[in-house]
């Protein structure tokens, strides 16, 4: 049998890159297993959110669980932001919520957001401690008191805007010294038509020059009332906009930021985008995304580089599926689904892949991120549609494969992994040559600190290749 050539691979960025919100007041945290055999492919980034209020009374429990009142009527009308709470942190502990979902979402392959609300009157040594917790995290992004020029979330109703901005930069302060492989999202309101300047921009000017990266959070299409009332024709608590509208105003958002920034550019992306089912209903909520994905690739805006759906799994309509309101373990897929599938499958929205030159065995990946990982590629030749196509594996490694188009997971305990569903939907049609490419990230979800460079990368060594079980008729005839 001739032996199986292998080729080094480089996974860099997307012309626009795609990441996911998973789990928030709105729904719970969907595990990475479930959305990979559902959307088939990893996302830049999964957003987590969660919220930091360790001087409040009732915490760390759940704000609309030991505050809950009947007269509450908003989903933000108590103490404190009604998110998972992040029990990191000073006194806290690694063990618990929202480690183990971040570690999840690193081992298969994708960046963490961690979006965190933060009461602006805790002391440095709360913001160091929570620096601290996220330095095995590679080169993860955290979303710090987001939406901050709007009027809901506690941290606002306890400090004025001033006292926001400077909350921010004295974080980003902290995050430099004690965890630099934290990238910081500002997410602001923007620039309105008409306008020249962000919203409350005296207040926010020094934040958006000591982030490292710009966000708004902008939705085609939203019901905020939810669940407290119905969007009705005429209702106050919903509002739709046009798509063309969305995406000029975070051009002049990005325009804005730069100039704040002496025209110094930095990654611009928006952290939470969606169109309302409560509003447009299912059938243009699809439409709308894809009026706007469509819009992205015809425009190439090289300023823009990522966007965030918000979400996998939503209790209202605001998810690719809508949870069960019987079974909170079962989701509902939506018309959104599908379409979204086929957008991140669009080469527009994937990442770059780069063949180097023959490698021979055995080899040190690099997983830097999903961004920029270094992983093999394994060129095959298909005689025709497979009737069996499976990767058999002797060791204990912890791999992100990819084959015609479709990606698969697997974990240290699994052996065997089928690889037929990479043809159900894009069936080969005759003799064919593909790539199996393959790529390591931390088996533990954490980087290895003791390592020189281990706050940014981790590295795998790979001694044998999968074997490959590949037969082109059945078993028997």
């Amino acid at each position: 049998m001739e032996e199986q050539k292998v080729y080094s691979l480089h996974m860099g960025k997307a012309n626009c890159a795609v990441d996911l919100g998973d789990g928030s007041e709105r729904g719970e945290y969907v595990d990475q297993d479930y959305i990979l055999q559902k959307l088939g492919r990893p996302h830049r980034s999964i957003t987590l959110m969660y919220c930091y209020y360790p001087l409040d009374e009732g915490w760390p429990g759940r704000a609309s669980v030991v505050h809950a009142h009947p007269d509450v009527s908003f989903a933000w009308d108590y103490p404190y932001d009604d998110y998972f709470t992040y029990k990191g942190g000073l006194n806290g502990s690694a063990e618990e919520e929202p480690f183990p979902y971040m570690r999840d979402v690193r081992r298969h392959g994708q960046d963490v957001t961690l979006t965190l609300t933060i009461d602006p009157h805790v002391t440095d040594d709360h913001l160091i401690a929570i620096a601290k917790d996220l330095r095995p995290f590679g080169r993860m992004m955290l979303r710090i008191n987001h939406e901050c020029t709007g009027d809901w979330f506690s941290f606002n109703k306890r400090c004025t805007y001033h006292e926001i901005g400077e909350f921010y930069s004295r974080f980003c302060r902290i995050l430099k010294e004690h965890a630099p492989n934290v990238k910081t999202i500002l997410c602001t309101g923007g620039v309105e038509e008409g306008q020249t300047e962000i919203e409350r921009e005296e207040d926010f000017a020094q934040a958006v020059r000591d982030t490292d990266m710009w966000s708004i959070d902008k939705y085609f299409a939203l019901h905020w009332g939810w669940p407290y009332n119905v969007a009705e024709r005429g209702g106050t608590s919903h509002s739709r906009s046009r798509v063309s509208d969305v995406f000029q105003y975070a051009r002049r958002s990005y325009e804005r930021f730069k100039e704040l920034c002496g025209g110094a550019e930095k990654p611009m992306m928006m952290s939470e985008v969606n169109a309302d089912g409560d509003v447009v209903g299912p059938y243009d909520q699809a439409a709308m995304i894809k009026e706007f994905c469509d819009l992205l690739r015809t425009e190439k805006p090289s300023w823009f580089t990522n966007f965030s759906l918000y979400q996998f799994r939503d209790r209202g309509r605001l998810g690719l599926e809508i949870e069960d309101p019987n079974n909170a373990n079962v989701g509902i897929e939506q018309p959104l689904l599908s379409t979204y599938r086929k957008i991140i499958h669009d080469d527009y929205f994937l990442p770059s892949m780069t063949l180097g030159q023959e490698v021979t065995l055995p080899v040190t990946l690099r997983w830097g991120g999903a961004e920029d990982a270094e992983g093999l590629a394994l060129p095959l030749h298909f005689d025709s549609n497979p009737h069996f196509c499976e990767a058999v594996f002797a060791d204990d490694s912890n791999l992100m494969l990819e084959l015609n188009g479709r990606w698969f997971y697997k974990s240290p305990k699994a052996t065997t992994i089928d690889l037929m569903s990479a043809f159900y939907e894009k069936p080969l049609d005759g003799p064919c040559d593909l790539t199996l490419k393959i790529f390591a990230p931390p088996a533990s979800g954490e980087n290895d600190l003791s390592l020189e460079d281990g706050l940014y990368n981790s590295y795998t060594t790979i001694r044998t290749l999968p074997r490959l079980r590949i037969r082109f008729e059945p078993v028997e005839l």
